[in-house]
């Protein structure tokens, strides 16, 4: 069942699926940007088996509050929010210390990872562990600039100054908010096709119609300087594991297979076959087991 918790005189909706087992820890997943706590509808309820299992809202998504963009060189004020890691990181730190209020599992898709791993070092030892899902890895930010075209790096300050303004991400938001839009881009990410159904699309396309929506849109093309996964996985002193869609589409899965060779933390790579970037919602039935096996041994 939905719930509210009023987050900074925000309104952060969350669910919990939990049986009558006595689990000294909890689970909290993180959705991927654009997407919402539904996104976890065949996780969460067979998570919740083993431990109390928890979905929020991102501030920006779904059924949770939608304030007006601060970005960059914009002038903080009463009804504004910056859209970063560190904001959405802070929620979930929050959310686990006032709703939770156990030692935590904590599981993200996309820049749900990112946003995992950095409430991971705010919880310090009441985090158990780590398991990233496709983690985002940020091509466009500004400290992977060297890594793209030429053309890319000379057009960078052109691209910056356009997205900035309320006028033109608004246009570009209201195209991609359209539900045959939506249903394109998820045979995109979910190369199978397997459960790109009308629940899905009618999912992800309900909260791109409320008041502010696309405010979060605005200030998350403007992230250009914020955390990347490596970084935050070199500083990681509790257990990351790493679930991958063999087909992602924008996330390779080389990234991941590097990252497993190089940072002690990780503990785990499951690369799930012929699945893009939401393995976890494509093909349940193989990351589920996965999940539980993973959460098993933390507990």
């Amino acid at each position: 069942m939905k719930q509210f918790w009023n987050w900074k005189n925000y309104q952060i909706a969350w669910q919990v699926e939990e049986t009558s087992n006595d689990s000294g820890i909890a689970i909290v997943l993180i959705h991927g940007f654009g997407a919402c706590k539904e996104h976890w509808r065949f996780n969460q309820k067979t998570i919740s088996s083993i431990a109390p299992c928890y979905a929020l809202d991102l501030i920006g998504f779904g059924d949770s509050s939608k304030p007006n963009s601060q970005i960059p060189y914009e002038k903080k004020t009463y009804q504004n929010f910056n859209y970063c890691f560190d904001n959405w990181s802070q929620l979930v730190y929050d959310f686990c210390n006032e709703i939770v209020k156990k030692p935590v599992l904590l599981i993200g898709n996309s820049i749900g990872g990112v946003i995992a791993l950095n409430t991971s070092k705010k919880l310090s030892q009441k985090a158990l562990g780590v398991i990233l899902i496709d983690c985002a890895q940020r091509t466009m930010d500004d400290k992977r600039l060297a890594e793209q075209s030429l053309l890319m790096r000379f057009l960078r300050p052109v691209i910056k100054t356009f997205v900035r303004q309320r006028l033109l991400s608004s246009n570009i938001f209201n195209i991609a908010a359209q539900p045959k839009f939506i249903a394109k881009i998820l045979k995109v990410a979910y190369p199978s096709r397997n459960n790109v159904d009308e629940e899905l699309i009618d999912t992800l396309f309900k909260p791109t119609q409320s008041k502010g929506a696309p405010e979060a849109f605005r200030g998350f093309i403007n992230l250009f300087d914020d955390y990347l996964a490596p970084n935050l996985l070199k500083e990681m002193n509790t257990s990351v594991h790493l679930i991958w869609g063999e087909k992602d589409p924008w996330e390779p899965v080389k990234e991941a297979q590097k990252w497993f060779k190089t940072f002690e933390c990780i503990k785990s790579l499951d690369v799930i076959s012929d699945a893009g970037h939401c393995p976890h919602d494509e093909m349940p039935e193989k990351v589920n087991p996965i999940l539980i096996k993973i959460i098993q041994e933390a507990i």
